[in-house]
């Protein structure tokens, strides 16, 4: 009888033991740095949010948290990385969801190297940037009916730049296109910067960017604003109309922006993950920096998170199938 409640008695502490340690793991995460991968140059507004993101990850944890550039392949090789890496919650991607969900709709799974509502785990929705139609100071162009006008007389005259087929410049300015019903010359480049440097010579007239991107170029003084693709005006340019005041009330368009994990990480990490971030931009320091940049905040659970990349993914696949389709 002895030797029976001293065997339950060992059990119990055994178990108990158990316990403890398994709650020790999960509050000691995270116990070493984490890194941010981020798919995109540094300075633009992938990078920038990603950034920001990451010092108040790193407040939060009480952990360094290192931004690492993986750039090329409008964010395929960064997003290959992260889908390969042990889903420990330590490596993470700092995902443009839009722009990763067009390049996949645009050219496969397969030879984009990465499925991006399967094959990540949400962590949280972080924010939404706006999208803004710049022209070229040389165009002439200070308005959407000015642009329209133009496009209307000389049609297939106007060119667009992008970043590449696929892009989310190149999608959005198609879909815009299609809505304005006008003719415009899509002229791809290898990334935003040369397609912004051209857009200085005038010698393309017009690109579709992020709130971020496009107060950096307006404060050169050499391209102008002519319509935000917001439900309302932007604080940090007050004075550009929204395309529904100027008379294109669908064309709402921005770019969505999430942290992912590889598929795979437990729920607990992705839960402390998801926490750390809410609480990250709650705090005072990033809610200017996002402000200045005209980040819209966004705040979400990690099932938000899913729900949304899931309604991006539906949403993109209607706007990408005629273009696919005319390109080939």
């Amino acid at each position: 009888m002895i030797r029976a409640d001293l065997s339950s008695w060992c059990r119990a502490v055994a178990a108990g033991t158990a316990l403890l340690l398994g709650a020790g793991a999960q509050a000691g995460f995270p116990e070493k740095p984490l890194t941010l991968v981020v798919g995109f140059s540094a300075g633009g507004g992938v990078d920038v949010v990603g950034r920001t993101i990451a010092q108040g990850l790193s407040l939060q944890l009480k952990q360094s948290v290192l931004v690492d550039n993986k750039t090329g392949a409008s964010g395929a090789i960064a997003a290959q990385f992260v889908k390969r890496a042990a889903p420990d919650g330590y490596t993470l991607l700092m995902a443009p969801t839009t722009s990763y969900v067009m390049s996949e709709k645009m050219v496969g799974a397969e030879a984009a190297g990465y499925e991006i509502a399967k094959d990540f785990k949400p962590v949280a929705t972080v924010g939404e940037l706006p999208l803004v139609m710049l022209v070229s100071k040389q165009s002439g162009i200070a308005s959407y009916a000015d642009l329209a006008a133009q496009a209307r007389k000389t049609p297939g005259k106007l060119a667009y730049g992008s970043s590449g087929n696929g892009s989310t410049e190149h999608i959005v300015t198609e879909w815009f296109r299609q809505q304005a019903g006008i003719d415009l010359l899509h002229v791809p480049y290898r990334g935003s910067a040369p397609a912004m440097a051209d857009l200085f010579a005038g010698e393309i007239q017009i690109m579709l960017t992020t709130s971020p991107t496009a107060l950096t170029n307006l404060a050169t003084g050499r391209v102008a604003a002519v319509g935000v693709a917001s439900a309302k005006r932007l604080s940090v340019m007050p004075d550009v109309p929204t395309f529904a005041e100027q008379g294109l009330p669908q064309f709402l368009a921005s770019s969505v922006y999430a942290v992912l994990a590889p598929k795979g990480t437990p729920d607990d990490v992705v839960a402390a993950l998801n926490t750390a971030l809410n609480q990250a931009l709650n705090d005072d320091a990033t809610q200017r920096r996002f402000a200045q940049l005209g980040v819209q905040v966004v705040h979400s659970t990690p099932a938000q998170a899913r729900d949304l990349l899931q309604q991006e993914s539906t949403k993109w696949e209607r706007v990408v199938q005629p273009i696919r389709a005319a390109s080939r």
